[in-house]
This record gives C-alpha cells, sequence and structure tokens, in this order.
C-alpha cells in the first residue's frame, strides 16, 4: 500500500492511495479458496468445486466484496499511517480499479483542530451557597400540610361549601346518548379546585348527602374521542357524601405519615429539596460564567462539516423559510456548541476523566427516585433507548469535567439568601426571556447553561 498526501487546506485533507494489483490478486485467491468449501453447485461434489468454476459464476460479486473490505481495511490503515485525527466519516473516491489493475482511491478527511488549552488560572467563577431561611421550610411545611389534609364526615347534614369535599356517583350523557367513560363511582372533589371540569365544582356548592343532581358541563376540547370535545354533558349525580376538611397537625405523626423519622427530619428533607432547587439553577449561572471564558480565551478552527450537522440538528424540525431568516445566528450556535465540545473533551482526555457503567445505572437510579410510580418507565425508556443511556454518559462526562476545571480555578465561594438568589436567577433568565423565536431558543446550547426560577411556595 502506498500513501501519499495529495492536498491540504485548513483541516481538510486527501490522501492518495494505491493498493497493488498483486496484493488484490491474492486477497481473490484466499476468497475463491474459502468459497470453495461454502459453495454447492449442481455436479460437484460439497467442496470440489474448482475456483475457477466459482469465478466464473461469481466472479464481480466476488471482486466487488474484497474491494470493499481492502477499502475499510486500507482506508483506516492510511489515516493512523498519517496521524490524521479525524472529524466524521471520510469520503472514498475510486479514480482506478478493475481486475488485473491496482486500485487507486483518494481519500478526503475532515480533521480535529490542534488544540492548546489555557492553564486553569486564566480562569475564575463565582460559586452560590444559599442559606434556607425558616421561614421558608415552615411556608413549605404548612403547603404540604393542606395538600395532604384528610376529610372527616359532617356531624350533621350541611350544605356543601367551598373547600369541602364531596363524594358522588354519577352517570353521562351528551345528546341523550351514553358514551365510553360516561359513568363514575365513588369520585372525590375538593370544591373550590376546579380539578375535573370547568364549573363542575361549583354546581356542586349546596348539596346534601343522598341529594340528586343534574350538572351541566362541557368536556374538555382535547377529550381523547374528537367527536365528544368541548360537547355538551349532562351529568345525573348521585351525592354519596359531604366531608368536611380536617386541619393536619403538624408533628411528629404527620411527619411520619410523608415518609419522615420525626417533625425535624421532615423540615430537614424539605430544606434540602429547596436548597436542591436553587443550586441546580445557580450551577446554571457558575457553568455558564466558566464556559463563556473557555470559549473566549481560545481560538479554534472548526471542521466544516461538523458545523454542517450541527446546523442540521438545530434546524431539524424547522420550516426553509425559518432555516433562511437564522442562518446566522444557528451557525453562530452550532460553531460555539462544537468549540466547546471540543474543548471541553479535550480537558476530559487530558485529566483520563471516563464515565463507568457504575455512575450511568446510579444516575438512573436518581431519575428514579425522583419520578415515584413510574420507575418502570423510567427503566423501559432506557432499556429501548440505547441514545438515551449515551446521552446521559455524556451529560455525565460533561459534568466530570465541570466539576474539575471548578476544582483546579479561582473559584469565589459567596454566601446568599433567597432573596438575592431569586434577584441573581432573574437576572440570568433575562437575555432568554427577551427571545421571540422559541424555537430557536429551546435548543440545548452547550454554552447556554439553563436555569429554572425556584417557587417559594
Amino acid at each position: 500500500m502506498k500513501v501519499e498526501v495529495k492536498s491540504k487546506k485548513g483541516l481538510r485533507t486527501i490522501l492518495s492511495v494505491i493498493i497493488d494489483k498483486k496484493e488484490i490478486q491474492k486477497k481473490m485467491d484466499d476468497r475463491l479458496k474459502e468459497l470453495q468449501t461454502e459453495v454447492s453447485l449442481k455436479g460437484f461434489r460439497p467442496g470440489k468445486v474448482p475456483s475457477s468454476v466459482i469465478k466464473s459464476q461469481f466472479g464481480k460479486s466476488i471482486y466487488g466484496e474484497v474491494i470493499d473490505k481492502i477499502l475499510r481495511e486500507t482506508s483506516t490503515k492510511a489515516i493512523d499511517e498519517k496521524k490524521i485525527k479525524i472529524s466524521g466519516q471520510p469520503k472514498i473516491d475510486l479514480k482506478t480499479f478493475g481486475e488485473g489493475k491496482d486500485l487507486n482511491y483518494e481519500l478526503q478527511i475532515d480533521s480535529l483542530p490542534e488544540i492548546n488549552l489555557k492553564p486553569f488560572d486564566k480562569f475564575k467563577a463565582t460559586e452560590f451557597k444559599v442559606k434556607i431561611e425558616t421561614k421558608l421550610i415552615n411556608e413549605k411545611l404548612n403547603e404540604i400540610a393542606e395538600q395532604n389534609k384528610q376529610f372527616e364526615d359532617l356531624k350533621n347534614e350541611k350544605k356543601a361549601e367551598i373547600g369541602d369535599q364531596v363524594v358522588f356517583d354519577y352517570s353521562a350523557t351528551v345528546e341523550g346518548k351514553k358514551f365510553e367513560g360516561s359513568e363514575g363511582k365513588g369520585v372525590q372533589l375538593e370544591l373550590g379546585k376546579d380539578l375535573f371540569l370547568k364549573g363542575f365544582d361549583q354546581q356542586l356548592v349546596g348539596t346534601k348527602k343522598n341529594e340528586l343532581k343534574k350538572i351541566e358541563s362541557l368536556l374538555p376540547a382535547n377529550h381523547p374521542k374528537k367527536d365528544l370535545a368541548n360537547k355538551k354533558t349532562i351529568f345525573e349525580c348521585k351525592i354519596l357524601n359531604v366531608k368536611q376538611a380536617k386541619k393536619n397537625e403538624i408533628n411528629d405523626d404527620f411527619a411520619k405519615i410523608m415518609g419522615a423519622k420525626d417533625l425535624n427530619d421532615l423540615k430537614k428533607l424539605i430544606e434540602n429539596q429547596i436548597s436542591s432547587q436553587y443550586s441546580q439553577a445557580l450551577n446554571s449561572i457558575t457553568k455558564k460564567e466558566i464556559l463563556d471564558q473557555i470559549e473566549k480565551n481560545h481560538e479554534l478552527e472548526i471542521p466544516q462539516n461538523l458545523i454542517d450537522q450541527e446546523i442540521s440538528s438545530i434546524t431539524q424540525n424547522l420550516k426553509t423559510e425559518e432555516k433562511d431568516k437564522h442562518k446566522t445566528n444557528n451557525e453562530k450556535i452550532a460553531k460555539s456548541r462544537i468549540k466547546l465540545g471540543l474543548l471541553l473533551n479535550e480537558y476530559g482526555e487530558i485529566n483520563k476523566l471516563k464515565v463507568t457503567d457504575d455512575e450511568v445505572r446510579s444516575e438512573i437510579q436518581k431519575q428514579i427516585k425522583g419520578m415515584p410510580g413510574q420507575e418502570k418507565m423510567v427503566l423501559d425508556y432506557y432499556q429501548k433507548n440505547p441514545s438515551a443511556s449515551q446521552s446521559l454518559k455524556g451529560s455525565i462526562y460533561e459534568e466530570k469535567i465541570i466539576d474539575l476545571i471548578k476544582s483546579k480555578i479561582k473559584l469565589e465561594i459567596k454566601n446568599i439568601d433567597t432573596k438575592e438568589a431569586e434577584k441573581i436567577i432573574s437576572e440570568f433568565q433575562k437575555p432568554n426571556l427577551d427571545k421571540t423565536n422559541p424555537k430557536k431558543t429551546k435548543s440545548s446550547d452547550k454554552n447556554k447553561a439553563k436555569s429554572k426560577k425556584i417557587s417559594k411556595k
């Protein structure tokens, strides 16, 4: 095999590769010998078909198979020989080929740029530590108590009021006809929350136990059966019971019902949950601060094939006119993503960072714990979508790199309260809120760290 650099312009290299006809013939002969033990032809005993007969009948397809294998093997060897770090799939252009001839082809390769990383002392960032106030913890505790309140039978048969729970059976009709799901038994509604159908709760106000009540309402616009969407529906309701809310006493017993050891443990769990929400948003701000500096302090030539692929990914759900309208911005986003991806990957490789299968499984378990009742759905998702596990592995790898960078740079720790945290998060979100193109802002740009404003409720 003879390999020469035919041309090199920027990150694109064209190699000329020549394979001697004698080498090709040897591989043809070897393949014909293999086929003698495999091919069965009428008039010949198994394994005794002459190679000349096999060649006369299958010569073209055998030659194509041999050439295809040679191209795969030699193109890899040629790239290794020239020590080229490829970006994407190389293109092969056959120049001369055919039985009895040398094989000559050109290999067009887009290579990765040489990366010279700046030292860590070039960067600095702020990491925020949020103090969760007792008042906020108590507010959340009262909210949990309100959401999990119990109901008890009324001592007298007073009429239902907002805040009471009404238990009822119903039978519904649309234009006098029954439909799938038109009956319900033992339905429980807390009046005032409007969780059933719009306006349904209000019509139950004033009802009493054992009363029959006719209610008119509209089925939802997103009803599974399109012919029933927004249809006027008559509900014949039998009121089984009216219950009054019983205020929860916030004590150790209530904490145990909520899955905690005692009240102090429940408060600690609430504090950790609120703290985690703030940390997630504030860590995104720190991450963006780091990524912006990494991008700004490195000059990097980006392979055009990677840019094209990334733009295709960004714009895959856009119409042609939208692609044209935001062409410049999409290219800018694509270059930024690729640049940061290459730089972060280089930091990871130099520092020999790896992600183990155990770490991926551990992360999946965390997600499962955060979605009680949907464990099987989460597991099935990752088992049926290998690309999802690979994507998760990539996210873990990126976070490892960011954590490494944090440990090496000048990191100022700033202690703040929740009010300051809300202000910082709000200011961070403003640039994104000002953008009016939702398709442009939803992209998971590596240098656009995501954040989520925390609710104090």
